[in-house]
């Protein structure tokens, strides 16, 4: 049963889930990844890596994880790493959608709340842009509790704000948008690499290992084939990679090669909620074999 078509509007599915923040985390989680994988979730002895992210939001918890999912403070991880250089420009920060202003904008921009995922605006052109509207998303946005669509611990203490920052473009690129890799860290590693094109049209993703070798995986979008060769800064991204995955038993790590530089994209604890369908199915394995869940932990 695909729960999207029977609540189709997304914000009402978020408001649902508010409400039902009383139920406790462990239950919680046990009932959407049956929803949403079709299978018991399995805490005890977890061997899935989508299990494994279910544990990872209950039982493994440091303020650092909060920090970097935050999408203004995280900029002061970046620095603290070493790679203030990789962060993209920064043009304004807002505690409400009250004050955002226009004038002092530069003609292109891109909006992001700090707070949740997928809540970016891209402005191509500040005269086209209708201002009630944004601000009305804007405040639509902050005003989530992101910590209960999922029970993503790491969204639990952030105090939403508003960035604005410098519109990305590429040129040369010939998909759709400039290139976003996505690295799969473990133990401060990145083991693969999930690449997606055309995510506003025909979404597609492909998975490859840290050579560029492409791997014949599907999740819940197709891949689209052997058929990229290997980015101009592959090794520079994976070297970055590295450094910001190095505090974290996992983390996935988002970067974009535009013009021929590194860009920080985020840092995302718990990939598409820990809720991901890999065909085949073994893959889930392969991942959680990677994933090490200490005891110390």
């Amino acid at each position: 049963m695909d729960y999207r078509k029977i609540i189709k509007s997304k914000e009402m599915r978020f408001r649902i889930l508010h409400y039902l923040r009383f139920i406790p985390d462990s239950l919680m989680l046990k009932l959407q990844y049956r929803m949403k994988m079709g299978r018991k979730l399995n805490l005890k002895k977890p061997k899935r890596w989508t299990e494994k992210l279910q544990w990872y939001k209950l039982y493994y918890r440091t303020p650092l994880m909060t920090q970097c999912a935050d999408k203004h403070d995280v900029r002061e991880y970046i620095k603290s790493k070493g790679l203030e250089d990789i962060l993209n420009k920064l043009y304004a920060v807002y505690s409400s959608a009250d004050q955002f202003k226009l004038d002092s904008l530069p003609q292109k921009f891109v909006i992001k709340t700090t707070n949740g995922s997928g809540t970016n605006i891209l402005c191509k052109d500040k005269k086209q842009l209708n201002l009630n509207n944004v601000k009305q998303s804007l405040n639509e946005w902050m005003s989530r509790d992101n910590y209960s669509v999922g029970r993503e611990w790491s969204y639990k203490g952030i105090v939403p704000k508003i960035i604005v920052e410098e519109y990305l473009e590429d040129k040369k690129n010939p998909f759709d948008g400039i290139n976003d890799y996505k690295f799969i860290c473990f133990n401060g590693r990145a083991k693969y690499i999930v690449f997606d094109v055309d995510r506003h049209i025909d979404h597609k993703r492909n998975i490859y290992d840290t050579d560029w070798k492409f791997i014949d995986i599907n999740t819940d979008y197709p891949n689209f084939g052997d058929c990229v060769s290997r980015p101009e800064g592959l090794d520079e991204m994976l070297r970055v990679a590295n450094i910001l995955a190095s505090d974290f038993p996992f983390v996935r790590v988002d970067l974009y090669w535009v013009n021929g530089k590194v860009y920080f994209g985020e840092l995302t604890f718990y990939p598409w909620t820990g809720y991901v369908q890999f065909d085949p199915d073994e893959f889930d394995f392969i991942l959680g074999d990677q994933f090490i869940l200490s005891k110390k932990y």
